[in-house]
């Protein structure tokens, strides 16, 4: 079972139509510039499809995209402050085992993770929650699982948000989650999260040189505006809490040893840049297999073409 959450008392329909109106700004900032949808996607190294979608309203755009359009269409900003006053999730839905924890991300000032094997869910882009969900969602189904998981996500976006420290293992980044192109935009996502003042990013690398004791599943340190604070983790298909100070006081202390022994954030941010390259090139390489085999087809066909016609004689010039 599901059920829905309402935030700040949105009627369904409220975001949509606050995603119409960011699509019109953004279409008539384009068009006084004198661009297409084709040159504005050239632009932001993304498909044409992406600025159709957003511009329709049928696509919530993340900060970066927005961000950039401001710098290519020169708005002064305006794309950017409309963007952190809509409330782009007024209706989502999340498991029943999980509504507690996401009920604690609206309110938390701190939050500290360690994540293994994937992406936290408040660091996926919404390519690689798609591609993850799709393993076990289709559909209105799969829709409503990322709509959920990216909701969480924006007042963390605000540079005045709350705390959050990730501490990723080396096989979250590893770890493929859809095509390469889908690991190396969340690899620049991460990037640009690390860059904002209320997000740390660090990786516990594979081989440290020293043993880093990890924990045996992803585990979140919460604190709450009253300095409470609880450690949340999960198994296959259900959320742990506890606030027992003795439980606290030792996650806290194995988090701080796990932070220690691994990397800083700026060579942090150096390893995901080379992890991020790797797959950037990984999708070239792919991308030009995918065009030789194309031609090798296509030339087999004009082969098989020529084969099949009839053959007239050649003329050939008197000596």
């Amino acid at each position: 079972m599901r059920r829905a959450v309402r935030r700040r008392n949105a009627q369904c329909g409220q975001a949509s139509s606050a995603a119409q109106v960011f699509g019109e700004l953004l279409t008539h900032q384009r068009e006084a510039a004198g661009l297409r949808q084709a040159d504005l996607a050239r632009q932001l190294h993304c498909d044409r499809t992406l600025v159709t979608r957003v511009e329709s309203g049928n696509r919530v755009p993340d900060e970066p995209f927005v961000t950039t359009c401001d710098q290519i269409l020169s708005t002064g900003g305006a794309l950017l402050r409309l963007w952190r006053r809509i409330d782009w999730y007024p209706q989502v839905e999340h498991p029943d085992w999980f509504q507690r924890r996401a009920d604690m991300d609206a309110e938390a000032v701190a939050l500290r993770e360690y994540q293994a094997q994937v992406i936290p869910g408040l660091l996926q882009t919404e390519g690689y929650a798609r591609a993850l969900f799709s393993q076990v969602d289709s559909g209105e189904a799969l829709e409503g699982r990322v709509a959920a998981r990216l909701s969480r996500q924006q007042r963390f976006m605000n540079p005045q948000g709350p705390l959050l420290i990730a501490v990723l293992d080396e096989s979250s980044l590893r770890t493929a989650v859809g095509a390469p192109h889908v690991m190396g935009e969340q690899c620049a996502h991460l990037l640009a999260m690390g860059e904002r003042p209320n997000i740390v990013v660090q990786v516990a690398m594979f081989d440290s040189g020293t043993p880093i004791v990890r924990p045996s599943t992803p585990v979140t340190l919460i604190t709450m505006p009253d300095g409470h604070e609880w450690v949340y983790s999960e198994s296959l298909d259900r959320g742990h809490f506890n606030d027992a100070p003795v439980a606290v006081a030792k996650h806290s202390r194995s988090y701080d040893v796990l932070r220690a022994d691994a990397l800083s954030a700026p060579d942090s941010a150096a390893l995901i840049s080379r992890i991020m390259e790797g797959y950037r090139q990984h999708e070239h390489h792919r991308s030009r297999r995918g065009d030789v085999a194309q031609e090798q087809l296509q030339r087999k066909q004009r082969r098989q073409l020529h084969r099949g016609s009839p053959r007239f004689p050649r003329r050939r010039p008197r000596a």
